[in-house]
């Protein structure tokens, strides 16, 4: 087969632009997601499963309006809200990406520390490896590296589906709970918000947009990034689906309400069916692997809109002497989640809540998202006609969902 062919082309073409829909949802697969998880499947069963499947499209059409955003604009999500909605909902929207990327910082690294834990480590030792390592890499590294690293790293996720399958659930009582939707009670409101805000979030929006100018795509890459974006999608819900299924499997015996407390506790819990050495070490992998992920995403996210803000180019292949205050941004993001980390908070508790604030902050990503695809793409690529109103529709049922299920929740 010539090299030069159409075949060769579109292969070439969905080889390049593979990497930051996969990482941003492998990334979305983080410690957080996994301790709602499985915190949803120890309390309430399997019936909050079906919301994980029905996740699928809503967070696969929010990342593919960021793809046509980036690939059309060649600009950051901040850079175009800075040009088409001035610095005031700049600022709002870096708020709500610092109040995100934050949160989301200290439970992957209090996710991580638990891990250390499991084996002895203090939790300073694994902070500080964590946080020199990572520094290491961002600052001596390219951006392909630095996916490719992130990439690997989050291959150690899918280890949660062989665990689910080694469950074993009764798909009687599965059937019969999915079925369950008990909407009267706040504290499963209070886990449908926690669902929500750890699968669509403000930092994955910022990140694979700026990602992909970063990694140098365009427009000849557009079916190829849908299609990466799509199958992280798939990817992402089914792994938190596994986490979830097998929290349910093993607490099938408890009464409704059980509250988990610790990484070790969920650690014993999703493990046991194989073996306490063997389910420790693959939970480990799992949990690291997405917590690191995510670290990584988060920091670039935050580092690359505050440079877009500011109307400062970014990019992870220039010197840090070129633009230091990107890798300050990265390194004092690591330092201050490490130092809240010190403070003792309750990991479990803590990404919950993290992930019900994200929830409760949807409907201003949702809306921005919704009216840069609206009104400032091309025409060829622009949201419009029936897909808009169903895409505008269902944003507005998420973001009065993930709202009301938050704040109803939390006063609950």
């Amino acid at each position: 087969m010539s090299a030069n062919s159409p075949f060769t082309t579109r292969l070439m073409r969905f080889a390049a632009a593979i990497g930051p829909g996969l990482v941003v949802m492998l990334a979305d697969t983080d410690a957080g997601s996994v301790i709602t998880a499985a915190q949803s499947g120890a309390q309430w069963g399997y019936r909050l499963l079906l919301l994980q499947f029905m996740i699928i499209p809503l967070l696969y059409i929010v990342q593919e309006l960021t793809v046509r955003l980036a690939l059309c604009t060649g600009k950051g999500y901040a850079e175009l809200i800075v040009q088409h909605f001035g610095k005031g909902l700049a600022i709002l929207s870096l708020a709500t990406l610092g109040i995100s990327c934050l949160g989301a910082l200290v439970t992957e690294m209090s996710g991580l520390a638990g891990v250390g834990q499991l084996f002895g480590l203090p939790v300073w030792q694994t902070i500080g490896v964590v946080v020199g390592l990572l520094l290491i890499m961002v600052v001596t590294g390219s951006y392909q590296s630095v996916e490719r690293i992130a990439i690997f790293l989050g291959v150690f996720e899918l280890a949660f589906l062989p665990v689910a399958w080694k469950a074993a659930p009764d798909l009687h009582i599965v059937a019969a709970q999915v079925r369950q939707l008990p909407l009267h009670d706040k504290s499963y409101l209070y886990l449908i918000a926690a669902n929500l805000g750890t699968s669509v979030m403000p930092w994955t929006v910022f990140y694979q947009q700026s990602a992909m100018i970063d990694k140098g795509l365009n427009l000849r890459h557009l079916r190829a990034a849908r299609l990466d974006t799509l199958f992280g999608a798939i990817l992402c819900q089914g792994v938190t689906a596994a986490v979830m299924i097998a929290a349910a499997a093993a607490f099938s015996g408890h009464d409704a309400g059980l509250q988990l407390d610790s990484v070790a506790q969920i650690a014993d819990a999703l493990t046991r069916v194989l073996g306490r050495d063997v389910g420790r070490i693959l939970f480990a992998l799992a949990l690291s692997g997405g917590a690191l992920v995510a670290t990584i995403v988060v920091c670039l996210s935050a580092s690359w809109a505050l440079g877009e803000v500011l109307g400062i180019r970014h990019a992870l292949e220039k010197h840090p002497a070129e633009v230091p205050w990107f890798y300050i941004t990265f390194a004092l993001l690591l330092c201050a989640g490490g130092a809240l980390v010190s403070s003792g908070v309750n990991l479990v508790r803590l990404s919950i809540a993290t992930a019900v604030v994200n929830a409760v902050l949807l409907p201003v990503v949702l809306g921005v998202l919704y009216m840069l695809a609206r009104r400032h793409l091309p025409a060829a690529h622009r949201l419009s006609g029936r897909y808009a109103w169903v895409v505008g529709c269902l944003f507005a049922l998420t973001g009065a969902l993930g709202l009301y299920s938050g704040v109803v929740g939390a006063l609950g």
